[in-house]
């Protein structure tokens, strides 16, 4: 083609568009003043407002709240709440609580709902606007403590259908967890207590638990010690793990031993108690030389799996009794107990014995006198154990775990 012909076409082209780009201004020009000069002010307006607030939540500082964590570990527990008795852990989710606990589960709310949506938040921002009236105004058999989620279904027992697959996750893992809480329990008979486990406050005998789990917590010295049971938690699907109302412990209760009546935390769970006793536990005996707790030869028990049968659960003034390998669901937000009748040699701690310098250690200066510590005799006579885990309630939806999940998020 002529290169002369190219040109000529090209600057067509170009005096064409040249002529369409200044009639589509013309255009735009007309119309901007044929538009009404209120309509066009009003449109202004809007605009600079949106910059102003584009600039205004971008410099913001975020506000300097309290976690939630510290809010319910601010104020320790003063030994009785409802004029029922409560332990002393400023730790304790269930036992501390707020003024400004409400004002802050708001605030997470909100940003939970500016992060992602409110659709389906109805229940909880009812629950938070109004928690102080459902607290107060609820019956004495059930009064959790720290939130409030209204219209769920209560009952003190859940049926084992409630979370199908995870009760039977759990009882098909019964042997794997037992022989991971064997070994930690072979550690008792040193004399001492354990690294790891934690002696609770109750009104009488003793009760020791081993976190993995702890508020949403987990504790990685723990789990390494008990790595199977660990990954079993990960297979729960409604296994709290992400927020503080989350927990996954074995807890032990000695003979003679007696919680007191108490609430839990919320009604967004359901605590699951997977029944156990130790094969092969050992008994320390007193040592006459030393009059303190010393380590005479071990008495091995039967490799017996009988739960002893004079232990009961107490939920909403309904006795239950746990079943050897299998899980029992229930309400922890009733009014709850457990207790341990059976009786086994009492052993003495002196102040000269080294489980008594740990617990002063951990709790501070015990009573001055000495300390019973019932120990594991016969198996009808030996510890209650259970393998503990907290799951959602059934009833509260996927998108309302999710927002729990994020505004009970451990640290905020």
């Amino acid at each position: 083609m002529n290169p002369a012909y190219s040109f000529q076409l090209w600057l067509v082209d170009w005096s064409w568009s040249l002529d369409g780009l200044r009639d589509f201004i013309a255009t735009g020009i007309q119309s901007f003043r044929d538009c009404d000069a209120t309509a066009l002010a009003a449109v202004a307006c809007l605009l600079v407002l949106f910059v102003w607030y584009c600039y205004h939540v971008g410099r913001e500082q975020p506000r300097a709240y309290a976690t939630v964590n510290a809010l319910m570990q601010s104020a320790e527990a003063n030994g009785v709440q409802n004029g029922y008795v409560y332990c002393h852990s400023p730790e304790c989710v269930r036992c501390t609580h707020h003024d400004g606990l409400n004002q802050k589960l708001y605030h997470n709310l909100q940003e939970y709902a500016k992060r992602y949506s409110w659709s389906g938040m109805g229940r909880i921002h009812k629950g938070i606007r109004e928690q102080g009236r459902y607290l107060n105004s609820r019956p004495s058999i059930q009064k959790p403590e720290v939130f409030f989620l209204p219209d769920l279904p209560t009952m003190p027992y859940f049926a084992r259908d409630a979370q199908k697959h995870d009760v039977e996750l759990l009882e098909r893992n019964f042997q794997t967890i037992l022989c991971e809480f064997e070994t930690l329990y072979k550690a008792f008979s040193n004399c001492s207590l354990p690294q790891g486990w934690k002696m609770n406050s109750t009104p009488s005998g003793e009760w020791f638990t081993f976190y993995l789990v702890n508020q949403g917590m987990c504790v990685p010295r723990n789990c390494r010690r008990c790595p199977r049971t660990y990954r079993l938690l990960g297979s729960l699907r409604t296994c709290i793990g992400n927020n503080v109302f989350g927990n996954a412990c074995i807890s032990v209760l000695s003979p003679g031993t007696v919680i007191a009546e108490h609430y839990g935390p919320t009604n967004i769970r359901i605590r699951c108690h997977l029944g156990k006793c130790p094969a092969g536990a050992v008994r320390p005996s007193p040592s006459p030389a030393l009059g303190s707790l010393g380590t005479a030869p071990a008495t091995e028990l039967p490799p017996s799996l009988k739960t002893p049968s004079n232990c009961e659960l107490v939920v909403g003034g309904e006795p239950q009794c746990w079943a050897e390998g299998r899980c029992l669901l229930f309400d922890d937000s009733f009014l709850h107990t457990a207790f341990h009748e059976a009786k086994a040699g009492v052993l003495v701690l002196s102040r000269h014995s080294s489980l008594w310098h740990e617990q002063r250690r951990v709790h501070g200066d015990p009573a001055p006198h000495p300390v019973p510590l019932s120990l594991p005799g016969p198996p009808e006579e030996g510890p209650r154990v259970v393998f503990m885990v907290d799951l959602w309630h059934p009833n509260v939806a996927a998108a309302e775990r999710q927002a729990l999940d994020f505004i009970f998020a451990p640290g905020r």
